[in-house]
């Protein structure tokens, strides 16, 4: 016992010098699919990442907690069917949306609004160049950077996907958070992403909150050995019993709640992990030393978290001639009445020149 509170003190220390790091540029290392490239918008939409970021920070002033938001909806975006704004599509004739899938039921629904008010500023300033993925993408950075994480530049050019995944492929390809680290481990196996991606990109958790019905499994009938006791006891203030109420909410991070920082990791050392898919990356072995490495180094954590971003953020993406750029984020052209009557009226007057 004593070596382990020595540790948490040497951990402690070290985490007070610990800083915000810039990783400016494209990392050299970084592989780009083909179809992206790291100024794929630089000529058709210049001031787009300008205006991405000047209209979160005024969210962000608001509402910190619309980061979190923000950052779950690309990752729930990209692990489905890869990063092709499926995820934003409202359902249709042919079945359920993916929001609508029960993994996607905690999105924050102001997310998605978010989202499609930023395509209408950036359309409105460039025209219909910029994808719904490419924004999701580009929020997801800016909500790590102005909640106090690393800023880094991100591959674009991007296409939206014309479907959506169905139900069960939905659940299928977002692991619930009841999962332990070998399942997770297994899973993001198929999507090219080994352990230390796992372990930074579970870092995300760092912001944001957790509804009790995704832990109320360690606290009833019986605590989780792996819980901190006092831990346990405060979550058992928020959550009631069996059946919970799902509407009640904590924190993920207990010591910075609202600041992108390594402090997670720190969590997950002190048994104060909320999801068994948190705790569970300290409690195996396989993981455990990156999370002792994240918690120590906070720098260390940035640099791998923000490479993990980078090919997580390529998976499956639709390019160059595959999908489209929606004018509307929630629905595909070819069923936004707005979108087709604007292309007849376009088509009809360009002829109308050509006389």
């Amino acid at each position: 016992m004593a070596s382990s509170t020595s540790l948490l003190l040497v951990i402690s220390a070290l985490l007070i010098s610990t800083s915000s790091v810039c990783v400016s540029g494209a990392p050299t290392s970084a592989h780009v699919v083909k179809g992206l490239s790291w100024t794929f918008h630089e000529s058709t939409c210049p001031k787009l990442e300008s205006i991405v970021r000047k209209q979160l920070k005024k969210i962000f002033k608001e509402d910190i907690g619309q980061a979190a938001g923000l950052l779950r909806l690309h990752f729930h975006d990209c692990f489905v069917q890869g990063c092709d704004g499926s995820v934003l599509l409202d359902g249709s004739h042919s079945g359920p949306s993916e929001k609508d899938a029960p993994p996607n039921l905690t999105l924050r629904a102001r997310a998605f609004k978010i989202i499609d008010d930023l395509r209408r500023h950036v359309h409105e300033e460039c025209g219909r160049v910029v994808s719904c993925a490419d924004i999701v993408a580009i929020s997801a950075r800016d909500a790590v950077f102005l909640s106090g994480g690393p800023d880094y530049d991100i591959p674009l050019g991007r296409k939206d996907g014309l479907n959506f995944a169905t139900r069960d492929a939905t659940i299928a390809n977002l692991p619930p958070p009841t999962s332990n680290a070998s399942a997770i481990l297994a899973f993001l196996a198929t999507k090219n992403l080994d352990a230390t991606d796992v372990v930074a990109l579970s870092g995300g958790h760092t912001i944001g909150i957790g509804h009790c019905s995704s832990f109320t499994h360690r606290l009833y009938p019986s605590q989780d050995p792996t819980m901190e006791k006092t831990f346990a006891n405060d979550l058992k203030q928020i959550c009631s019993p069996p059946p919970p109420d799902s509407n009640n909410t904590t924190v993920l991070d207990i010591r910075t709640p609202n600041t992108f920082d390594n402090k997670y990791y720190v969590d997950l050392m002190n048994r104060q992990g909320l999801f068994t898919s948190d705790q569970d990356l300290y409690t195996d072995a396989k993981t455990r030393d990156i999370v002792e490495s994240f918690a120590i180094d906070q720098a260390l954590f940035f640099d791998k978290f923000v490479h993990a971003m980078i090919k997580m953020g390529q998976l499956s993406v639709l390019t160059r001639g595959h999908g489209e750029i929606r004018s509307n984020c929630s629905v595909r052209n070819s069923d936004n009445k707005s979108f087709l009557t604007y292309m007849v009226e376009d088509d009809e007057e360009s002829r109308s020149e050509l006389r």
